[in-house]
């Protein structure tokens, strides 16, 4: 039995908690890396260039976000589809969908890079971007709308190597481009003072050796399915496949970019250049955070998608509680020495003590954090089951409906402080919402075994 196929019969009847430890655990080192990456981009840029340019960089890192928005369309949507059809073992639709994915890739590369570059300006006063920290912002972002396309692939791509179950493979490629980044940044940061031009193309730099690792495993002939990794195809059935499952993905970039820009204008409104930039690291710091999450979220996809594909609903069932606990039983160490630690961790990116008030901001917006196991593996749950619908509809409920009204208003009239706290209340209803949905879910599948 070939490799490949001994993964996918390991995901679909070894037990459970052995399943997501042997696919989580080169998962949470991958995102584990790229969250230290995150982290590192602040420290570099607050140590060595200044707060000024960290509000910059602050500014400008949601709209970077964009392109890992259309390359998670476009690799989730296809991993999902591809994890259902491994399941289903129709090797004709499997070895269509990498042609399909490369064809939505440089279509919306080359739209995204155009659009951006030519919008950039706007775009980043927008975003509550003024004076010298809008110039900082702008030669930071024009940089990386130049790599969009290595972002875009390399994301897609290795969102389908995880879509086989091959998590090893997946994470150790993303690893590799994720140090090169990181070393990349140091050179030309510490060692050339390039300052944030050096961020930019040191993120550039990452993401094109990322796409270039993953393009030689494509051409190896390990996978599980046959790739002509350089095929375009435009199959209209599996490309609305893949568009309608990744959808959700784009969703949540889209209005989560929307709701950066609302939030920093809201900050930059009635606060100052600290308070964008304490916003800014914040921000990070809950990403770096949540990579433990994202990998269980990760991992989780193809588990319920070549289950749920196969028809064992209540290997599907177990599989989303098992992870849940597992999310929360790796996420609590970290989460406590963060919430009880504030200072410390706040001191890697800036200069001098923490006012109490920035404190107790911080610890409001962290405490939302093991809700996010919830949170994010339902949103893992529902398009690996087919139904995107209602992952789409979360990200809209959140960030347009709930999001977007409260932070126009509130902080404006009551301050920066509830930037944070409203943060923590919507949360708390999103992830009561989704743990209902998942729920009458499990109902609906019980049933259907019945």
């Amino acid at each position: 039995m070939q490799k490949s196929s001994r993964q996918a019969q390991m995901i679909l009847n070894d037990n459970l908690w052995k399943v997501m430890i042997k696919l989580t655990l080169p998962a949470i080192v991958a995102m584990g890396l790229h969250g230290l990456n995150v982290i590192f981009d602040a420290i570099f840029v607050g140590k060595f260039v200044g707060e000024l340019a960290l509000s910059g960089i602050s500014v400008a890192y949601p709209l970077a976000q964009i392109a890992l928005g259309i390359g998670s369309m476009i690799g989730g949507g296809a991993g999902a589809y591809l994890s259902i059809v491994i399941g289903e073992k129709d090797t004709e639709t499997q070895n269509k969908i990498l042609g399909n994915a490369n064809l939505l890739g440089l279509v919306l590369s080359i739209f995204l890079m155009i659009l951006l570059f030519i919008t950039a300006k706007p775009l980043l006063s927008f975003m509550g971007g003024k004076g010298e920290v809008l110039e900082i912002a702008l030669s930071y972002f024009r940089i990386t709308v130049i790599g969009m396309l290595f972002w875009i692939l390399s994301l897609a791509y290795n969102m389908i190597i995880r879509a086989e179950g091959k998590m090893g493979k997946a994470a150790l490629i993303m690893g590799t481009g994720l140090v090169v980044n990181i070393v990349a940044n140091y050179i030309l940061m510490v060692v050339f003072r390039f300052g944030v031009v050096g961020a930019a193309w040191g993120t550039n730099l990452g993401m094109f050796v990322y796409t270039i690792l993953q393009i030689m495993y494509f051409k190896s002939g390990k996978t599980t399915f046959k790739t002509k990794v350089f095929a375009l195809r435009r199959d209209s059935e599996i490309m609305k496949k893949i568009i309608a499952l990744g959808m959700p993905q784009l969703i949540m970039s889209i209005t989560g970019l929307l709701l950066g820009m609302v939030i920093l204008n809201a900050i930059g409104a009635v606060g100052t250049d600290y308070d964008l930039a304490f916003y800014g690291v914040s921000f990070r710091i809950m990403t770096f955070m949540m990579m433990p999450i994202n990998a269980f979220m990760r991992s989780l996809q193809p588990v319920v998608g070549m289950n749920f594909g196969a028809k064992k609903y209540d290997r599907v069932i177990s599989a989303v509680k098992i992870y849940i606990l597992g999310a929360l039983i790796v996420i609590a160490p970290i989460y406590l020495w963060v919430v009880l630690n504030p200072q410390s961790v706040l001191g890697l990116m800036f200069e001098g003590a923490i006012s109490p008030e920035n404190i107790f901001n911080f610890i409001i917006f962290m405490s939302v954090i093991p809700l996010f196991t919830v949170t994010m593996n339902g949103m893992s749950y529902f398009p690996a089951i087919g139904e995107s619908k209602i992952a789409s509809t979360m990200p809209i409920l959140r960030q347009f409906i709930l999001y977007i009204p409260a932070m126009i208003f509130l902080p404006r009239l009551f301050g920066v402080r509830y930037a944070y706290v409203s943060a923590f209340v919507i949360d708390v209803f999103i992830a009561i919402v989704i743990g209902i949905l998942l729920l009458r879910s499990f109902t609906k599948l019980r049933k259907a075994m019945n």
